[in-house]
């Protein structure tokens, strides 16, 4: 004759939500695909030629603005 009150009550909200976990989403995600070392050495090259040329645009920026500011010193000394 032993009657579990446990099992009239309502469950705690901790226990709600440790018993069901949410929906993991399926196709959100791609799948993992391990790569070789020659596929990962030939993608850290492309990211250190992409910085390379950036680093080019930004210089000729600044040379032309150094070309500018040396032209105004020229001026100003005239």
């Amino acid at each position: 004759m032993t009657t579990s009150k446990a099992s009239t009550a309502s469950p705690s909200p901790a226990a709600v939500a440790s018993a069901s976990p949410p929906p993991a989403p399926a196709s959100t995600r791609k799948a993992w695909i391990k790569k070789t070392p020659v596929e990962i050495v030939l993608e850290q090259i492309g990211k250190q030629e992409e910085k390379v040329a950036e680093m080019r645009k930004d210089l000729a920026k600044e040379e032309k603005e150094l070309t500018k500011l040396q032209q105004a010193k020229k001026v100003l000394e005239g």
